[in-house]
């Protein structure tokens, strides 16, 4: 006899957005001890190191994902991908050349907008010592844990509070009790709290990215449209693995633009 599946409930919160949070704080803190302890002679040029820091990222999004992924079903009484609605079924294969588009033509206006020029991002693409290291990173790695941070628990997690926010208020406690119960029992978001957690979460996400390009508004204006755009595929198949195909495809276009104007990454002094 199968058991029935878990009651609807609100989730992921800003708590579990937290919690997630810490735990890649502490994994990126173990890592950079780690470092430390393996170049205890050179630890200024080791924390510099930029190949040595990409590895330290890498291993610190993978661990922080498997550390997630086993300690939130716990939490949350159902497994990992259904409360970040995965829904892998719903990534179709068409959603990778949307993801090429959307990179050819974001590239394009690039060329068209003033964007700012020496970047710290142009300075990690002109590293030949590390490129490929950092196609990996930014095909493979950074996409999937991007969009599980922002599309999987940050956007659902402004929408509660939206929502939430939204609640009648009636001055009977009975009625508003019943009111705020089956609220929680429901796991559907309202239009509003959708756009509104799509704006936001967009925001967050080209402002964790604004460093590396200068804090440039184009740039930054930019890449508040494409997450718009991740954040729609997301709500639209309601899948975060669709989201994450079309990241990743979207990454990929700029690698393989950049792969190619660079004559296989043998002139980086292109760029």
């Amino acid at each position: 006899m199968t058991s029935p599946p878990p009651e609807p409930r609100r989730i992921p919160n800003f708590l579990h957005l937290l919690f997630l949070l810490g735990i890649t704080f502490v994994v990126l803190m173990l890592g950079e001890i780690v470092l430390v302890a393996l170049h205890p002679h050179d630890i200024s040029d080791a924390m510099q190191d930029q190949r040595l820091q990409l590895y330290v990222n890498i291993g610190t999004y993978i661990v922080a994902l498997a550390i997630a992924a086993a300690v939130f079903p716990l939490l949350w009484d159902r497994s990992f991908s259904s409360g970040i609605s995965l829904n892998p079924q719903q990534a179709r294969p068409w959603l990778i050349l949307a993801g090429l588009a959307l990179g050819l033509v974001s590239q394009g206006a690039s060329s068209i907008l003033p964007m700012p020029k020496d970047a710290p991002i142009e300075k990690i693409f002109a590293n030949p010592g590390i490129i490929w290291v950092v196609t990996v990173f930014g095909v493979l790695v950074a996409p999937v844990f991007e969009e599980i941070l922002f599309r999987g628990f940050l956007l659902p997690a402004i929408a509660i509070v939206v929502d939430y926010m939204r609640l009648p208020r009636p001055q009977d406690p009975g009625e508003a009790m019943s009111i705020l119960t089956a609220w929680r029992a429901s796991s559907d978001f309202s239009r509003p709290a959708l756009i509104v957690s799509s704006i936001l979460t967009s925001l967050c996400f080209a402002l964790i990215h604004a460093p590396q390009l200068a804090f440039a508004w184009t740039a930054v204006s930019l890449l508040v449209c494409v997450s718009l755009v991740f954040c729609y595929i997301r709500i639209h198949f309601q899948s975060v693995a669709a989201s994450t195909l079309v990241h990743i495809s979207y990454n990929l276009s700029i690698f393989v633009t950049l792969f190619i104007s660079t004559d296989g990454y043998r002139h980086l002094d292109k760029l």
